[in-house]
């Protein structure tokens, strides 16, 4: 059978859950404060922006580092049968551009 409670007992049990409901209420007026909202809205677009350009730039490292895997020999030196093809594509796609842009003039 449980313990009789004494009144300065029950009064204290009323006291320290006003205090934990006067906390809970003082946490959630933060949270949805206009501020606390736009900050936290502003902290996840930054991390996400943050984590898109991150993987941007390893992508594109790892891009660098292949073309440069293949156009050049393990000791640096270049690959010219490789080189040649590639700059001669990009001069045709370069003589094209500008044939275009002067046709348009």
């Amino acid at each position: 059978m449980p313990e009789a409670r004494t009144p300065a007992q029950i009064e204290a049990d009323i006291v320290r859950r006003r205090e934990q409901l006067a906390e809970t209420l003082d946490e959630i007026g933060v949270r949805m404060h206009p501020k606390t909202i736009i900050g936290d809205a502003k902290a996840r677009v930054t991390s996400a922006v943050d984590h898109t350009a991150g993987r941007a730039v390893v992508a594109v490292n790892r891009l660098v580092t292949d073309v440069k895997d293949g156009l050049c020999h393990e000791d640096g030196a270049p690959r010219v049968e490789r080189i040649v093809p590639v700059a001669l594509f990009a001069a045709g796609v370069l003589g094209l551009l500008v044939l275009s842009v002067r046709r348009k003039r």
